[in-house]
């Protein structure tokens, strides 16, 4: 009896199996029923409301791609010229470097003045996370650049007067752009009756913009060191380096002079790192005044100009007790030797704590 009744329960399971089998059959049938969306009304205020959005946001996201890559081109060009100030080694090969970067920076400059006719008319710390590397790239080969030819720190307002830019009227790049949007938003108001022709329309108006922005910010339109007076057919547009992005660029700038004084070393150079050495603790010393701050990305780099600081300290420690001692041919291995030495005592410290 205990077998049939389990025999009847597995068949009268078996057939509740089929009953939800189809009714899962049904169920799903219907879940896979498509329904039709109704059209999008494009004469409603909500959806012009939104079309205005979209455009705007449109042309946000293109300003901030067209200033990430010409960050990127100022940062290439800025290595270059750091690499070539790297090559002095004498004073008879100084002035003819001097005068090739020179020239590199120039054309570094006409790269920031098409960045700064991107900025014309917003606010300067909007698109600041998209010309930032540039930035701090470019005020580090100035500095660097600056302190070979002059030999002392160029200052802030300095910096930005040799940012300042003379431009013709024509080729300001905001009220051009400005002038298009608005027309495109009255084109996108009053052909609203055809979808799919303003779709390529659009695409068409986007590309041509794109095309005259760029003919529009050409380098040859831009003349650094304009003063205080333009022609009346021309107009002055200065570019705004923040204080951050200075203290951040001037932070990059004593690990050229770390290398700096390693290259002087190879070459028989024996004042130079002595020379270095203050110049480094003094703007050590002034970012010690700054206290705790909160910013993250000034404290990784406080720590990285702590090493340079120290390893250039290291440099003049080894010239000025074994310089005597050692040859000239062997100094670079003995501050190689004095380094992996500290090196290794922080790390029996580190594991002894």
């Amino acid at each position: 009896m205990v077998r049939q009744d389990r025999s009847d329960r597995r068949s009268g399971g078996h057939k509740r199996g089929k009953g939800r089998d189809d009714h899962h059959y049904h169920h799903g049938g219907q879940k896979t029923s498509k329904t039709t969306k109704p059209p999008v009304n494009e004469n409603s205020p909500v959806i012009a409301v939104f079309r205005t959005f979209q455009t705007e946001l449109d042309s946000v996201h293109d300003k901030y791609e067209r200033l990430v890559k010409l960050s990127r081109d100022v940062t290439i060009d800025s290595k270059r010229v750091i690499f070539l100030l790297h090559r002095i080694s004498n004073d008879e090969k100084k002035q003819s470097v001097l005068e090739e970067a020179d020239s590199k920076i120039a054309n570094v400059k006409q790269r920031l003045c098409q960045i700064t006719q991107e900025l014309q008319g917003e606010d300067p710390y909007r698109y600041l996370r998209a010309i930032s590397p540039g930035v701090q790239e470019f005020i580090e080969a100035l500095l660097f650049y600056h302190y070979i030819k002059n030999n002392k720190l160029l200052g802030h307002k300095e910096l930005e007067q040799q940012l300042s830019f003379v431009v013709t009227n024509e080729s300001e790049g905001s009220k051009v752009n400005q002038a298009r949007d608005a027309g495109m938003k009255q084109q996108k108001g009053s052909d609203v009756k055809k979808p799919e022709e303003d779709t390529s329309e659009e695409t068409a108006t986007e590309t041509k913009t794109e095309a005259e922005n760029e003919s529009s910010t050409e380098p040859k339109s831009c003349v650094t060191g304009g003063g205080d007076e333009a022609p009346p057919e021309t107009l002055k547009i200065d570019m705004h380096i923040p204080p951050n992005e200075y203290m951040l660029g001037m932070a990059d700038f004593t690990g050229e002079l770390m290398r700096m004084c390693i290259n002087s070393v190879g070459s028989g150079d024996r004042e130079t790192p002595f020379q270095l050495v203050s110049f480094m603790r003094e703007i050590y010393d002034g970012f010690q005044l700054l206290g705790n701050t909160p910013n993250r990305e000034v404290v990784r780099k406080l720590y990285t100009m702590r090493q340079s600081l120290k390893k250039v300290e290291n440099t003049c420690y080894t010239l000025h007790v074994r310089g005597s001692e050692i040859p000239e041919h062997m100094l670079l291995d003995a501050i190689a030797s004095v380094e992996k030495g500290e090196r290794g005592f922080a790390g029996d410290d580190g594991g002894e704590e």
